[in-house]
């Protein structure tokens, strides 16, 4: 086999493993994006644990194919970067669609999350969830009101039940 092919399927090997790794990936497309406001949008991913890629699209496709996301590879054709995450799962959708609402030219293609392919809707409403230290923190608020609530009662009862034995 010649060198090319070789080197095209270390590419599709390293990418199905980035693609294993991550918790998602998002496709978008930045056709019409200056290099400075791609790497705008580079700084901002990498500011929050994601990584940006441009991959060729055959290598992309049968990537996604040896994984079994079909209607990934399907979705992806165009100039498409792909943003991977590899802490925060809603991180990318989350800067993606941010970046968009201000720079009309990004539009998101398609997505995996956790193992499922997600289409632009699916993704959209994921990029409205709260972060996961937000969530954390809505979290402990709701038990800390039970608890204390919780307490309160039971502060009452107590000195309820100390009036009636004097």
């Amino acid at each position: 086999m010649s060198s090319a092919i070789e080197q095209k399927k270390t590419l599709v090997a390293e990418l199905v493993e980035k693609i294993k790794s991550s918790k998602s990936v998002v496709a978008f497309k930045y056709q019409g994006l200056t290099v400075d406001k791609f790497q705008q949008l580079r700084r901002a991913m990498r500011a929050n644990g994601c990584d940006v890629a441009i991959v060729k699209n055959n290598i992309s496709r049968r990537a996604a194919n040896e994984l079994g996301y079909t209607e990934f590879a399907d979705s992806i054709s165009g100039p498409v970067a792909l943003a991977f995450a590899t802490e925060d799962m809603v991180a990318p959708a989350k800067e993606v669609y941010s970046f968009a609402k201000e720079n009309k030219c990004v539009e998101v293609v398609t997505g995996v999350v956790d193992g499922d392919v997600y289409s632009v809707a699916q993704l959209e409403e994921l990029s409205q969830l709260p972060s996961y230290e937000t969530l954390l923190t809505q979290l402990a608020a709701g038990m800390l009101g039970t608890v204390r609530n919780l307490a309160v009662a039971l502060n009452l009862y107590v000195e309820e039940h100390e009036e009636a034995a004097n």
